[in-house]
Parts: C-alpha cells; sequence; structure tokens
C-alpha cells in the first residue's frame, strides 16, 4: 500500500509503546494510561466502539498477567500482546477463496453502486490466473449505464473471455446461460458482476437472492469501499443477514481513510476480509493477512509481502546471471537499468520503503516522497547511450555527455548525477561481496 491506510493509527499506538518502554517496571496505572490513549486511537481511526472496548479489554487482561508483568521487558510484551490480539480481531489468518463444487464454480460480487465491484471483477480475474484457473466473466448489472460495456473492456484488455450479456434479460437468465457458456469455453470459475444500488433495498435483495438460488456459488464476496469507514461495517452486516456472505473485498485502502472498517469487519460480521484493493492498476488486488496487516500497524514492515511481490517480478534465470556478473565485479549501467525496472513493477518506492521492518518508524524514510519521474529519466539517459557506453561508464567524457542528455531531453547535471550514484552502487556491490553482511554494513555507510 502506497498511503498506509493505518499510519495515523500507527503513529499513536508507537508513541503509547514508547512511553511504556520508558518505565522502568509496568504497574496496573501506567498500563490503564496507555490502554486509554490505544483506546482513543482506535476510534479516532472509526473503529466500532463496541469492538474497541472488547480488544481493550482483552489486551488488559492478558497485560496485567504473569508473562508481562514477570518479564525483564514488559514494554517489548505489551506490544506483542496488541499484535496478537490486533491479528485475531482481523480474522487471524489469511482466509482465502472457496473455490469447492464442480465446474465451473461461481463467485458472486455484491456491493453497493460506486464500491468498485466491475474493476473488482478484472482485478480477481487477473488473481485467478496466477492460480491456475480459467475465469469467465458475466456482466449481470442490466441497470448500470456502461457496466457491461466496462467488464468487455476489461475482458479485451486481459483477454480474459466475458459472457455476451443483453441488458433487455433477468440477470438471473444471464448468470445461468454464462454457466453453460463458461463449460463450453472450457472455463472453470465465473465472476459474476451483479447490479448494485446507491442504497440497500428490497428490490436489490431479492435480485441477489434469486441469482444465489439460481447459480448457487461456492463463494460470495462483498465489495466495500474502505473509504466510507463505519458505513462498509453496516453495509457488510446488511448484506450478510441477507445473503450469508462468504467475505469481504475492502477496495481503495490505499486511500487516506482511517481504516477502522478493516479493523471490525470480522468482529461485527463474523465474517473475514478476503482482499484488499490496493491501487488503480488491475494487479492491486492483495490477499487480506491479518498478521501482516498488524505488523506493519506496529511499524515492524511486512517482508513476506515484499518477497512474494519480487517474487511475481523479478527473472529467476537474469537473477542467477546478474549475480555471476556481481562476484566478478561486472555490474554495468544495463543491469544498473535492468534492475531498477524490476523494482519499480513491485510498486511505488514509499511503499516498499514501508514494507521494510524499522524504515515505517524513520521519520525521515517515512515522508520520504520519492519523485517516480527520476526512475523515467535515469532509465532514459540509459536508453540514449550506446551499448558500449553502457558497458564501460568509463567512455562518457564531456562531448559524448552533451550527446546523451540531448538524445534523452535531460542535461549534463543530471548525466553527471547518474554517473556519480553508479559508481556508488558499484562500490557498495564490491564491498558486499568483498566483507558479506559486514560488507552490506559498510556499503550502505558508504552512500
Amino acid at each position: 500500500m502506497g498511503v498506509f491506510m493505518f499510519d495515523n493509527l500507527s503513529d499513536r499506538l508507537n508513541s503509547v509503546f514508547k512511553k511504556l518502554k520508558g518505565h522502568g517496571k509496568l504497574t496496573e496505572k501506567n498500563i490503564e494510561e496507555g490502554l486509554k490513549e490505544v483506546r482513543m486511537a482506535l476510534l479516532e481511526a472509526d473503529v466500532h466502539y463496541k469492538v474497541a472496548k472488547k480488544f481493550i479489554g482483552d489486551i488488559k487482561k492478558r497485560a496485567l498477567g504473569q508473562e508481562v508483568m514477570a518479564s525483564l521487558t514488559p514494554g517489548q510484551q505489551v506490544i506483542k500482546i496488541v499484535d496478537q490480539e490486533l491479528t485475531d480481531l482481523m480474522g487471524g489468518r489469511l482466509e482465502d477463496l472457496n473455490l469447492s463444487g464442480s465446474h465451473p464454480v461461481s463467485l458472486m460480487l455484491v456491493g453497493l453502486q460506486g464500491s468498485g465491484k466491475t474493476t473488482t471483477a478484472g482485478k480477481l480475474a487477473v488473481y485467478l490466473r496466477k492460480k491456475g484457473r480459467k475465469p469467465y466473466l458475466v456482466p449481470a448489472d442490466i441497470y448500470r449505464p456502461a457496466a457491461i460495456d466496462q467488464l468487455n473492456k476489461l475482458g479485451d484488455q486481459l483477454a480474459v473471455p466475458v459472457f455476451p450479456s443483453n441488458p433487455e434479460k433477468d440477470p438471473v437468465k444471464i448468470c445461468r446461460e454464462a454457466r453453460t457458456a463458461a463449460h463450453k469455453e472450457l472455463c472453470d470459475t465465473l465472476v459474476i458482476d451483479t447490479a448494485g444500488r446507491l442504497h440497500i433495498d428490497e428490490e436489490l435483495m431479492n435480485e441477489l437472492c434469486r441469482i444465489k438460488d439460481a447459480v448457487k456459488p461456492s463463494d460470495i464476496l462483498l465489495v466495500a469501499d474502505a473509504m466510507t469507514g463505519q458505513d462498509a461495517v453496516n453495509i457488510a452486516e446488511s448484506f450478510n443477514n441477507v445473503l450469508n456472505i462468504g467475505g469481504v473485498i475492502l477496495t481503495k485502502m490505499d486511500g487516506d481513510a482511517r481504516g477502522g472498517a478493516a479493523l471490525s469487519i470480522k468482529s461485527v460480521t463474523d465474517k473475514p476480509i478476503k482482499f484488499i484493493g490496493v491501487g488503480e492498476k488491475l494487479s492491486d488486488l492483495e490477499p487480506f493477512h491479518p498478521d501482516r496487516v498488524s505488523s506493519r500497524i506496529l511499524g515492524m514492515g511486512d517482508v513476506l509481502t515484499m518477497i512474494e511481490k519480487a517474487q511475481t517480478v523479478f527473472d529467476e534465470k537474469k537473477t542467477v546471471e546478474l549475480e555471476k556478473r556481481l562476484r566478478k565485479n561486472e555490474f554495468t549501467l544495463e543491469d544498473f537499468r535492468d534492475q531498477m525496472v524490476q523494482i519499480r513493477k513491485m510498486g511505488s518506492m514509499s511503499e516498499l520503503i514501508n514494507m521494510i521492518p524499522g524504515m515505517g518508524k524513520n521519520k525521515h524514510l517515512k515522508n520520504l516522497e520519492v519523485d517516480e519521474n527520476e526512475f523515467i529519466k535515469i532509465e532514459a539517459i540509459i536508453n540514449s547511450m550506446t551499448p558500449q557506453e553502457r558497458r564501460q561508464h568509463t567512455l562518457i567524457k564531456g562531448s559524448r555527455r552533451k550527446r546523451i542528455a540531448k538524445g534523452s531531453g535531460t542535461s549534463v547535471q543530471d548525466i553527471n548525477n547518474l554517473l556519480k550514484n553508479y559508481t556508488q552502487v558499484v562500490k557498495m556491490m564490491k564491498k558486499i561481496n568483498k566483507g558479506g553482511m559486514r560488507g552490506i554494513g559498510q556499503g550502505m555507510l558508504s552512500f
């Protein structure tokens, strides 16, 4: 997540923990004072007041127990307890899609108009394909103008088949016919984009119930806008009461909302958050890991998600080749460019910084605004060089620098800065090769 939705909550909690760590010994009084601040932080983050009350009660019970009071590091023990309770509050573990049943199985997306159902249908298709499934998109929203067109465009963009819905047909009939069509197309998973309204009404719910009865979906997923806060929790409760949903997909988690919905939904509805939408790209749908989100809220980073992102974008063969060249000190400007392109595929730099343990707490790095245009500029400069210049940067003298600047639409100063940064990286690589982990530390310090 670029803008981490829980930044404010994270800041408040870390402030409380800092105070608790400052006490040589924890007492009932300073634990209660700390938890009072935690409760305020949760309410400010728009967590349901009943959820906040129970959460604080559970932490207090454990914090005043023997495991904390007898500990040599009571402040750290409290953080550990909060981490465990936060994880449990959000569901405890990852809950994946229910894809059981005879093929083709159906996934039914429900929710209010404007929650992002249609785009989420496209994102789910991307996710399913990565899992080796063959998705089939079904536009069953015959009321919203252009809803069918939007899903058709997404299908074309992703090369995923889309059922040719007719807005004159009954949505239940569309879904029944789509199952037969999916079978012929050799697709194993229907993703049904149902209609929404601006508010919950009987007509909408009746239609959704009829679709549910007709296709018997293996999973019903409520798509809710995280920016609506507690309204998202109330909406989840209403849809669950009528349809018995399987889980929730929270969209716009990269926004600046306070995040209370993510912390309240499981506790209020007893239904898990299964995915979160973290951006506008069709690949920006992430499985919801309660333990990882808790870790990030408490400023402990999210290394596992970063590794998973890296595994999806890094070419293993190229990585092995690069490692060999690094050992021979043959890291060229071409390698520099290629690695930068790979890293950018993982997400924004500010997003990656937040995933590194400890970095989220660093004030300078936390508020660091990384200009992504700088990466585009560097790529343009390296692309304007000759193959020989990319492999042998010492050739790039005055006249060559002018030519490269002109070719890339940049200045000679930009070329100088790039070459300076590149040589620093090469020096760091040499130190890493020479000194192992010790070399890494020294290399980082030389920056």
